[in-house]
């Protein structure tokens, strides 16, 4: 036998070594994959937190517009009180930013969580009345939306500053607070 035919059989790749360098090729696919798909997942996730934190903060912008922008409505101008009515689950003030107005006019305003049977959640719904009437009769329009659903628990509290040691209260009342 010539040295150039054990040469030329001895060329090339066994079957064992083919079998061992798919299945490794097989693994690190596998691998990749994994981490791929976890990497997605993760996405995911992130986004969904992302999204529920941003409405959060539009919602809380929402309100916080509307309650800077109550406004000292007297029923009539010879009455003392001004309308604003709070309860722990319920608050109602006119206020000066109406969405239906395009974030101007006056609107009488109502903010009230319902708890939803008996589940853990409930809806935060805001509700507005044009033209603000504080007198209690009904306005023309009615303007009402959810703000959010599925709401672990919401507390409103009011602080009296009116006491000798200003205190939180869980109701407040306009005709009984004068101002």
């Amino acid at each position: 036998m010539r040295l150039s035919q054990k040469l030329a059989s001895r060329t090339g790749f066994t079957l064992i070594e083919v079998m061992l360098a798919l299945s490794l090729f097989a693994l690190l696919g596998v691998v990749l994959y994994a981490a791929m798909s976890l990497g997605q997942g993760a996405a995911k996730k992130t986004e969904a937190v992302f999204e529920k934190n941003q409405h959060l903060r539009s919602v809380m912008d929402l309100l916080g517009s509307y309650i800077r922008s109550s406004y000292p409505l007297r029923p009539a101008p010879q009455d003392a009180s001004i309308y604003y009515q709070g309860e722990e689950k319920e608050l109602s003030f006119i206020s000066a930013y109406s969405v239906a107005m395009g974030g101007r006019g006056m609107a009488k305003i109502n903010l009230r969580f319902d708890r939803e049977g008996e589940g853990p959640g409930g809806a935060l719904t805001l509700e507005e009345e044009l033209p603000a009437n504080a007198d209690g009769g009904a306005g023309a329009y009615r303007n009402s939306f959810t703000l959010r659903e599925g709401v672990s628990d919401f507390r409103l509290a009011y602080l009296d500053p009116q006491l000798d040691k200003e205190d939180w209260a869980e109701k407040w009342d306009g005709k009984e607070k004068l101002v």
